[in-house]
């Protein structure tokens, strides 16, 4: 397959995802045409980006639960028209990528305002296989296939209260200097401001290393928490949620 013609059908869209299958760190690319791709998608764990002509023969790769990300109306309208009801329509939201917009004095402040209960560390194997064992948290490791292909490639952080992982934040995706951040809590832990310091603690363990923590939020409760650690938010764009029924 021509990664590089396919790669062209992507220019302009500004997505860590994107980048970390193009560059051949994770995910899949599948074309309508091997030599000449007019048509290509991206699919890096739950989601998917469609660029190029519009063509379903995409689609027929695609099983279970995915998010999916058009590039344009007339991709809209071929998610619409093939998934009727199955494609549920809503916004994500784009965070600019700006290497120097961080305080990280702020940041720290966050970091050292954790409850004394709680205890916040770097990943490491044990952490690793926590966040892989309940479904709260396995989107923190799930696109690593084990420890040392994570140790190797991510940084992750994790808060743990009782010796239990309560809250986290890891990349969903890596890229050639910089990262895509995912971040987790158990419900029960929610609205302690956790989260807050996992992505500020993140953020700084990045700077220190000279990769950049790039941000795209499903929600405007994202949106806030990343403008809260120093993000400003670019535009929204269209998703559609792809359920079985």
């Amino acid at each position: 397959m021509s990664i590089e013609k396919a790669a062209v059908l992507f220019d302009g869209w500004n997505e860590a995802m994107i980048w970390s299958c193009l560059q051949g760190h994770m995910g899949n690319l599948i074309t309508n045409n091997s030599v000449n791709p007019t048509s290509a998608m991206i699919e890096v764990g739950d989601i998917c980006f469609f660029a190029g002509n519009p063509d379903s023969v995409l689609f027929q790769s695609i099983i279970g639960f995915k998010l999916l990300v058009p590039k344009d109306k007339s991709w809209e309208t071929i998610i619409e028209s093939y998934y009727g009801k199955r494609a549920k329509k809503f916004l994500r939201y784009a965070i600019k990528k700006e290497p120097n917009v961080f305080d990280q004095e702020k940041l720290i402040e966050y970091i050292n305002a954790l409850d004394h209960c709680y205890e916040i560390k770097l990943f490491n194997e044990e952490i690793f296989q926590m966040a892989q064992r309940e479904e709260w948290s396995a989107d923190l490791c799930s696109q690593f296939k084990d420890y040392a292909y994570y140790e190797k490639r991510a940084i992750g952080v994790g808060i743990l209260h009782e010796g239990k992982l309560v809250s986290g934040a890891s990349p969903y995706a890596v890229y050639n200097g910089g990262i895509e951040i995912e971040i987790d809590t158990k419900p029960e832990y929610r609205q302690k401001g956790l989260a807050t310091v996992c992505g500020a603690k993140l953020i700084v363990e990045c700077l220190k290393k000279g990769i950049y923590p790039s941000w795209d939020a499903h929600d405007l409760r994202s949106v806030s928490l990343a403008e809260k650690l120093g993000y400003h938010m670019d535009h929204p764009y269209v998703t559609y949620e792809l359920t079985d029924e």
